[in-house]
């Protein structure tokens, strides 16, 4: 039991410094419907946001159109901070940032 904490412990930590680096790498380049974006999906963990984020799921987060959830989500993985699957209405987007699954 003692060894599975520390292992959670450990894929926490790992993730909270991967999550640290990416916006200190980001600092300045992401507008406020980006950052609220990221942070909503990075308090889902280090096993990440399930099933991945769509771009509805972007806009209803977000509050932004259809066309600006576009434009974002496609600036978000110039600068490697998502990463795409799929194409067009099945799209989702994950974290640009290692993820760990964690046994329960």
């Amino acid at each position: 039991m003692a060894i599975e904490a520390q292992r959670r412990t450990i894929a926490l930590v790992e993730f909270l410094i991967d999550k640290t680096k990416l916006f200190d790498r980001l600092r300045g380049q992401l507008n406020d419907r980006q950052e609220k974006a990221l942070l909503r999906m990075f308090r889902e963990g280090p096993e990440g946001f399930k099933g991945g984020l769509s771009a509805g799921n972007y806009s209803t987060i977000t509050g932004a159109s259809p066309a600006t959830a576009t434009r974002d989500l496609v600036d978000l993985i110039a600068k490697g901070a998502l990463v795409r699957k799929g194409e067009r209405r099945h799209a989702r987007y994950h974290l640009g940032v290692p993820l760990r699954a964690i046994r329960r």
